[in-house]
């Protein structure tokens, strides 16, 4: 008896120091040069302004609870991240930084708990150290984890109740932890993706171990979890009625499903090509590992791996509205797929057995492309950029010395490319590449820094960009809309004075007669009426 203690409190400390290191790198990586670059459209800009609008109500004014946008009603998630967002503005301030702190600290903490499902699942300590690595150094998780937006807390929610769910089969009061975990996801993104979640966790406990579905602590656990979610919807419903059901329940939730929130048309494989553009290195190892789970189906980690990746993939591919973040909470699972290959080819190498060459191959072209892409970036490119081409020279060499290990079988180079891989995302975070989606508009704060110094506060603006910035107006903190020309003429027309920020590269230019320039930013220009006219 005191031998199995003295073991037990032995992988305790060992578990615990593995959980220290991995939270440690995550919560470097993830929050390194966090607020270096500005917010980005859509989710941050409008999750900022809603946390802002929280962190400076009045008191009593129950704005918390009744969140609001540019004056309206917020009803398109339930406000949990805000809040937490909201918190962080009362502690540090509202910047950058500040915005994007919670919700990349939750994303960092399910880096040490898909470790942690992976102890649960496999026999060997090296699967649940690779499964944590393959995710720790995966692009879409730390790139996407680092934004001000729902999705890493979403993987964070679910790798817990996951987590607490295989804790359960051995000791029943961790079923509660799961429930909680439920909750946890609906408050952040709704009844839909805790309906697609549960469903997960309750298909794998019914293919695993039918009996939990009998346990008194997973309906327990289940209840308290979703009632403050019930609890703040039906709160909604008696302050706001039906309108309330019909935009958060339906436009914003379930006519997702069959009809999609923006004009581009994605085919049904859309997050096949997400995943396959964005998870190299680690791509090599995955249908290996997919092989593995299938001829394991009868095993924890084949059933859940599965049930995981598979019905969860399935499910946002049918759906209309597809979005590159929707894609997030599959990752851990692939990264338990990716783990388990990973072994595989340390124990094969171990054993001085043969090794496929497909990785052997696979990872010396990916080292090839990087050499040729670093040397594009700093020599032929029309404006060389030497960071990015340092940045890539980084995975390049990483790659190709862990294709040179692989080749000598020393198995190695998986520690290689993980480190090799971290070192080189985290030069691209403390540089100005890694939210690329910035290149695809007008930057935001030189022309909100004039509407805040030209215009009166919560004052409407007009515009003829074609659609709306939801950061521009939370950096102007004022609300900017768009309009057509025509619009834009009848309010000029109008008795009551406007301002319309207009921007002369989109043409034809509207017809405004008498206009008075009060600022203007390299194309943009801020006009109203003359004085004499308005």
């Amino acid at each position: 008896m005191k031998e199995e203690v003295v073991e037990d409190s032995r992988l305790f400390k060992r578990d615990s120091l593995w959980v220290i290191c991995l939270l440690l790198a995550a919560v470097i990586l993830y929050t390194s040069g966090l607020g270096d670059l500005p917010l980005r459209d859509w989710d941050e800009g409008i999750v900022a302004g809603v946390a802002r609008n929280i962190w400076r109500a009045e008191p009593g004014s129950q704005t918390w609870l009744y969140p609001t946008i540019n004056g309206d009603p917020y009803w398109n998630k339930p406000p949990l991240i805000h809040w937490l967002i909201a918190l962080s503005y009362q502690l540090f301030g509202v910047s950058e930084w500040s915005t994007r702190l919670v919700p990349a600290l939750l994303a960092a903490c399910s880096v040490p708990l898909v470790y942690l499902i992976a102890k649960e699942l496999f026999p060997h300590l090296s699967m649940a150290i690779f499964s944590a690595l393959a995710y720790l150094t995966l692009l879409p998780v730390a790139r996407h984890g680092r934004l001000a937006m729902l999705d890493g807390a979403i993987a964070c929610w679910f790798c817990l109740g996951i987590w607490c769910l295989l804790r359960g089969k051995k000791h029943h009061a961790w079923l509660l932890g799961g429930g909680i975990a439920l909750g946890l996801i609906c408050l952040t993104k709704g009844i839909m993706m805790g309906v697609l979640l549960g469903g997960i966790m309750l298909l794998f406990t019914a293919w695993d171990s039918p009996k939990l579905l009998r346990n008194s602590y997973l309906w327990l656990g289940l209840l308290l979890g979703i009632m403050p979610a019930i609890a703040w919807y039906c709160l909604q419903y008696f302050h706001y009625g039906n309108q309330f059901l019909g935009i958060s329940l339906g436009d914003q939730t379930f006519k997702r499903i069959w009809s999609p929130v923006s004009t581009l048309d994605v085919p049904p494989w859309y997050y096949l090509l997400e995943i396959l553009k964005y998870s190299l290195p680690w791509l090599i190892f995955l249908p290996y590992g997919v092989k593995l789970a299938w001829a394991n189906r009868h095993l924890s980690w084949g059933k859940l791996t599965l049930v995981w990746g598979g019905v969860y993939l399935l499910a946002i591919s049918l759906m209309k509205t597809k979005l590159p973040w929707y894609v997030l909470p599959i990752y851990p699972a692939l990264s338990l797929f990716i783990g388990v290959s990973l072994d595989m080819v340390w124990q094969t190498i171990r054993q001085k057995k043969q090794l496929a060459y497909f990785e052997q191959i696979f990872l010396g072209f990916i080292s090839l492309v990087c050499w040729l892409g670093s040397g594009y970036y700093a020599f032929v490119a029309q404006e060389p950029q030497i960071d990015l081409a340092l940045i890539i020279l980084v995975a390049g060499i990483s790659f190709t010395i862990s294709s040179a290990l692989l080749w000598l079988r020393n198995r190695y180079f998986i520690l290689v490319t993980a480190g090799g891989f971290y070192l080189a995302l985290l030069l691209l975070f403390n540089s100005s590449y890694w939210l690329w989606e910035l290149n695809n508009d007008f930057p935001v704060k030189p022309v909100a820094t004039m509407l805040q110094a030209q215009t009166p506060g919560l004052e409407k603006i007009y515009t003829n960009h074609p659609y709306f910035r939801p950061s521009l107006d939370f950096y102007s903190d004022r609300v900017v809309i768009p309009q057509s020309n025509e619009q834009l003429e009848q309010l000029w027309q109008g008795l009551q004075p406007v301002y319309l920020l207009i921007n002369s590269d989109i043409l034809p230019a509207p017809k405004l007669d008498n206009k008075q320039v009060v600022g203007s930013v390299v194309s943009w220009q801020l006009i109203t009426k003359s004085e004499g006219l308005k």
